[in-house]
Order: structure tokens, then C-alpha cells, then sequence
């Protein structure tokens, strides 16, 4: 007998101190509705999702009104994330990353630099990314700087390698930056066509390939000062503004992933009555969360533990994987074939055990991932 009509994850009347703002607007679900008419595959570049970003004015978000654009509060950012997210994972993902540089350069004392970018970055006619993964989590652990900075006759001079640039081989401008011998740090607008950058082949990678993530090579890269973001100064990643590692950015793109996987467990469920209780368990611990991450987003100096950026996403983390697994099991075999929704959401749910995820979250998912079992293996 089919069960009722379940209740679905809402996204759309979140509790946000903005009551109408424009992710609020007709028009945010009539894009909604756009994207998820067509092809959301992981494994190809989201060039039409990209158009319809650019025709609905989402690259503006970020971008301050002084240069063209809405400069939406994080509140409401926050909330776009999610929505965006539950549609299509891999173009949302690459859009934190191009937002991700806007930020960074909006909060710049360049001025003669943003003036030339961020009009043309709002309205889509260059495409920015982030090359900053060396500088936050990716090769911490290492002696030697993944990348080099140094000066020569007032230049500064990048050599080495940035491991993570996503849509690289699409990007006319890379937020990077650089370790000097004396430790401090410096970010720059890195433009593609320098002599010396080296755009390597993006990998095939377990989710995202689409997003085209991979390699850049700097040989004797000369930048002068009019590319300067920030520093040198030491710990440059902890100035400025553009989030950072384990910030609610992550943790709403798990939580919107999350709520589009919920949707589809909700259709199983409805069909079948025996994953009813699993369904309503997982969407409870998903209104908590969003709840969560609400309150986090309008009151972010808050001291509560529960409400911390990182047990936020741990939280995040641990639901995106469970839901995931939960919807794979109820499909069975159907979604295990290369292509279903099932094995592509799984495969995106593991994306947050890797990215931008604090050392405290990942032991925490470790230790998670082994409770309940002794040291034998056994229960």
C-alpha cells in the first residue's frame, strides 16, 4: 500500500533574517526548475547551469554594488548555497570557488585591481578561481612551500605547484598565493596567459570530474604589484574575507546536497512503506541541522559548542553520508549502476570527507566511521 504524502525537506522559507532578499525571489525557482530539467551529471564541465547562473544574475551575489552587483548578505548566501545545491552539486561547488576569489580581491586594498576585475567578473565575462589549497590544508604537513614566492627588481616570482585549482583550465584569473624563506605569505590575481603558467590535465576523480579540478605549474612566474591581494604578511589566509577552511560554505553545500537526496528518498518512501521511519528519522536530523546552520549564519560570533563552524560540519558531513547510503539501499541494485542518482550522490557525499575539512571534523568522522566496533573487527 503507498504510504502518504511525505513531508519534504523545505529550503525555500528558512528562517533568515532577510525575509526578501533575492534568494526569496520567483525568479531563484524558476532557475531551481531550470537546472533540474536538464543534464546534472558530475563528470562534465556545467556549462549550461554556468549560462543560467549568468542569465539569472547569481555571479553577481558577491560582487559589492559599487562594482555592479547585489553583494547579498552571508545570511542569504548561505541560503543560496543550500538551494543551489540540492539542484546540482558540481556547478554549485565551482561556483563557491569562483565566489571564492571574488571575495577575496572585494576585500583587497587594491583598488585600481578590483575596479578592473570585479565588473567583469559579475558580469560573467571572466571566469576566477582559487588556487589557495597549499595554503589552508593541502601540503601543511610539508617542509618546503608548495609554492615559492620570492622578489626580483620589484616583481614578485611564484614557483611551484598549486595541487587543487577547480575549473582551471576555464579560468582567465587564479587567486593564488605563495610562502616567502621568512614564512610570510602573499595572494595575487594570477592571470592564466603569464609566461610560465603551466595548466596541467584535470584527473578523473571519484565525484566532480565535471569541475575540471586539477594542476597548476608556475615556472618563474613575475607578478608586479598592481596583481597584489593581500600580504606579505604571515597567515595571510586568516585576513581579508572569502570563508576558509570548515566554513558554513562547505557545511550548507553538504546540508543542500543532503536535502536533494532526501527528496528522492521521500519519493522511495512514499512507494514503499517500510522506509517510512528511516526517512522521517533522517529528515528530522536534517531540519536540526539546517536549524543549525541558520542560527550560525545570522548570529556568527555565537559561543555555543553546537553551533561552532566545525560541529556544524561535522554534523554536515556525518548526515550527507548517511542519507546517501540510506537512498543507495533503498534502490538496490538499480542504483548501483554508473549514472543512477543513487551512485552519483553517494560518490558527491564523499567529495566533504576531502574538501576544505578541518583536521578536529575528520578525526571526528573517523571515529565515527569505527564506533562500535572492537579491536578484533567484531561488534
Amino acid at each position: 500500500m503507498p504510504s502518504a504524502n511525505l513531508e519534504r525537506p523545505d529550503l525555500e522559507s528558512l528562517p533568515l533574517s532577510d525575509e526578501n532578499g533575492l534568494i526569496r525571489s520567483a525568479g531563484i525557482n524558476t532557475l531551481l526548475d531550470r537546472i533540474v530539467a536538464g543534464d546534472t551529471s558530475d563528470r562534465h564541465w556545467p556549462e549550461r547551469v554556468w549560462e543560467l547562473y549568468r542569465e539569472f544574475g547569481v555571479l553577481s551575489w558577491v560582487i559589492p554594488q559599487e562594482f555592479g552587483g547585489d553583494a547579498i548578505s552571508s545570511e542569504e548566501l548561505t541560503h543560496g548555497y543550500l538551494r543551489l545545491a540540492a539542484a546540482d552539486l558540481t556547478s554549485t561547488f565551482v561556483l563557491t570557488q569562483r565566489n571564492g576569489a571574488c571575495q577575496r580581491l572585494a576585500g583587497s586594498d587594491n583598488a585600481e585591481l578590483k575596479a578592473e576585475l570585479l565588473p567583469r567578473f559579475g558580469r560573467g565575462e571572466a571566469f576566477s578561481t582559487v588556487g589557495i589549497s597549499h595554503l589552508t590544508t593541502s601540503g601543511q604537513h610539508l617542509k618546503k612551500p608548495a609554492v615559492r614566492l620570492s622578489q626580483a627588481d620589484g616583481d614578485f616570482v611564484l614557483d611551484g605547484r598549486i595541487p587543487w585549482v577547480t575549473g582551471a583550465n576555464h579560468a582567465d584569473w587564479i587567486l593564488a598565493g605563495g610562502t616567502m624563506d621568512d614564512g610570510r605569505q602573499a595572494l595575487f590575481m594570477l592571470p592564466t596567459d603569464l609566461p610560465g603558467v603551466q595548466i596541467e590535465s584535470p584527473p578523473e576523480l571519484l565525484a566532480f570530474t565535471g569541475s575540471q579540478t586539477g594542476a597548476v605549474r608556475l615556472e618563474q612566474v613575475r607578478l608586479s604589484r598592481t596583481h597584489l591581494v593581500a600580504g606579505p604578511i604571515e597567515n595571510v589566509m586568516k585576513s581579508g574575507s572569502g570563508g576558509g577552511t570548515g566554513s558554513l560554505t562547505t557545511s550548507a553545500l553538504a546540508a543542500g546536497h543532503a536535502a536533494g537526496l532526501l527528496n528522492r528518498l521521500a519519493d522511495e518512501a512514499e512507494r514503499r512503506a517500510d522506509l517510512v521511519d528511516s526517512y522521517t528519522s533522517l529528515k528530522r536530523a536534517h531540519q536540526s541541522l539546517l536549524d543549525d546552520l541558520v542560527t550560525r549564519a545570522n548570529d556568527p560570533e555565537s559561543t555555543e559548542p553546537r553551533l561552532s563552524n566545525e560541529a556544524i560540519r561535522q554534523t554536515a558531513n556525518s548526515l550527507v553520508l548517511r542519507i546517501a547510503q540510506t537512498y543507495l539501499a533503498a534502490v538496490k541494485g538499480a542504483g548501483f549502476l554508473s549514472g543512477h542518482p543513487a551512485e552519483q550522490g553517494v560518490r558527491e557525499a564523499m567529495f566533504f570527507l576531502v574538501w576544505s575539512c578541518p583536521q578536529p571534523v575528520l578525526n571526528a568522522q573517523i571515529r565515527e566511521f569505527a564506533c562500535g566496533f572492537q579491536g578484533d573487527g567484531e561488534l
